[in-house]
């Protein structure tokens, strides 16, 4: 048993309603500690996102303190939920665990019985890593550190409580595990558990593809995915998460790419978590080259490999990988529709627009500037130092006139047929004319744009003769026009084209 001080840990980070639950299971005399990640997080003084809660209490007996409607326990772990009221009348829940002692492993996924531990010892001993093994009781102040946990924090080191093998067998994943906290909290790997990694690292095939995409996801989230996987690659793991990742270590690129296509693909992904860009586009910036592993040609007359038609393998490729690893339909659809269509940049001398709409067509309106994000990924992934240069600038300009609404008589609240029900007119020059003078008004007041004045306003100009209304109707078109050219203007300024 050890006190610390407040300079050791911030209590101020930890939520009142935290607190409150902890103060519930002192009061009734059971244990109340803070443990895992979020004593981790504490010490490292960051703001932990999860906080769980262990007790000697048994799952019955915190249900008791804290009342039936105010709890759930939909789970066999010894997990009870508490209920928290917000103001707004929002519910959180506040997750609180029996001390567990685990028995025999014999699937590397879970324990054979679950039983409840007697005390906060025994449940530390079941816990992956020693920086994980921390327990913190905020309310008596008392830290329990059996593992030294601290000391691999200060030291930034990765180890396992107890045997590293052992541990492992218990539970593949914690190999990748071990990996992800790398990539998210810069740490290393201690020698011991990198062997014993190296040496289990099939055991991952015992391990669900579920489990497997969550720990991949949390790694291509971290502001580090590249040592992530070029550490799972090395230590054998990477084929696990994607064999056709795998495949692509060493294949070499043409004489325009610095890397192969695997490290390629890494320094890809870095750039999008560089940016903290969503998970769609960092998994397009991983994937968008996958297919040249299959497309990979040497032309003798350019004395060099090509990769004709990448792209569409790719997203073929891509499709595969992300289903294997059952991400939402909805990901995959708009990972793989990036990964087609990244090839799309070209000499902005020859592109129009009209192969911009295309392609905003293609790609859709929506995704169109996360393919522009995946674009500078692809680029600075090549080694480029200019993250954005002038060919890119002039092709986002010409998105931006593809995308916008022009200025036109689309814009008015009103239109020919109404004009015609209005005046019981057939089809004629009078009402075009009018349409232009009433655009003439509006382009000037856009307070005016509305169907009420409009109607009122179309009794009076018809009173006007035709050679009056062309004076005002011209004026419009000019205006129209005008307006169209200041705001292309103010697109090509706001890309410096």
């Amino acid at each position: 048993m050890k006190n610390i001080s407040q300079e050791t840990i911030n209590k101020n980070l930890i939520p009142k309603d935290v607190l409150w639950v902890c103060e519930m299971l002192s009061k009734n005399n059971f244990d109340s500690y803070l443990v895992g990640g979020c004593v981790r997080d504490l010490f490292l003084f960051r703001e932990p996102k999860d906080w769980d809660i262990t007790t000697n209490a048994t799952p019955d007996e915190i249900i008791n303190i804290f009342g039936t409607d105010e709890t759930v326990y939909e789970n066999p772990f010894g997990t009870v939920g508490v209920k928290i009221r917000k103001d707004e009348g929002e519910t959180e829940v506040v997750e609180v665990t029996t001390y567990r002692k685990e028995g025999e492993y014999k699937d590397f996924r879970r324990p054979e019985r679950l039983e409840w531990g007697k005390n906060i010892e025994e449940d530390l001993e079941r816990r992956d890593f020693t920086m994980n093994a921390i327990a913190y009781d905020p309310i008596k102040d008392i830290l329990k550190d059996i593992y030294k946990g601290q000391n691999d924090i200060k030291d930034k080191i990765i180890r396992t409580v107890g045997e590293a093998e052992e541990r492992f067998n218990e539970d593949a994943l914690r190999m990748l595990r071990a990996v992800r906290f790398s990539a998210q909290l810069n740490f290393v790997i201690s020698n011991e558990t990198l062997e014993a990694i190296f040496r289990l690292a099939s055991n991952l095939e015992k391990i669900s593809k579920e489990r497997i995409r969550d720990e991949f996801i949390k790694i291509i989230m971290s502001s580090n995915p590249m040592q992530g996987l070029l550490i799972s690659q090395k230590l054998g793991m990477l084929k696990y998460i994607s064999t056709e990742l795998e495949s692509a270590v060493g294949i070499e690129q043409n004489g325009h790419h610095a890397f192969d296509i695997f490290e390629h693909s890494l320094r890809s992904l870095n750039h999008a978590a560089s940016r903290e860009f969503d998970l769609e586009i960092r998994l397009a910036a991983l994937f968008h080259d996958i297919g040249k592993v299959k497309t990979r040609r040497f032309d003798e007359t350019k004395k060099d490999y090509t990769f004709y038609g990448h792209e569409v393998v790719s997203e073929r490729v891509t499709k595969k990988i992300l289903e294997e690893l059952k991400f939402e339909k909805k990901v995959v659809e708009k990972v793989c529709r990036l990964v087609r269509w990244h090839m799309f940049f070209s000499d902005p001398d020859e592109v129009t627009l009209s192969s911009v709409r295309r392609l905003i067509v293609n790609i859709g309106k929506e995704n169109i500037w996360d393919l522009i994000d995946l674009r500078l990924c692809d680029r600075m992934g090549s080694g480029t130092k200019k993250e954005e240069p002038w060919r890119l600038r002039k092709f986002e300009s010409m998105i931006e006139e593809a995308l916008r609404d022009p200025i036109s008589l689309k814009t008015l609240k009103i239109d020919g047929a109404k004009i015609m029900q209005i005046l019981n007119e057939k089809p004629g020059k009078k009402i075009g004319l009018i349409l232009h003078a009433l655009f003439e008004e509006v382009i000037d007041n856009a307070s005016k744009n509305n169907l009420k004045y409009l109607e009122n306003r179309v009794l009076e100009l018809n009173k006007l003769s035709e050679e009056e209304l062309g004076k005002l109707a011209t004026a419009g078109k000019y205006k129209m026009q005008e307006k169209n050219a200041e705001e292309l203007e103010e697109i090509k300024k706001k890309f410096k084209v």
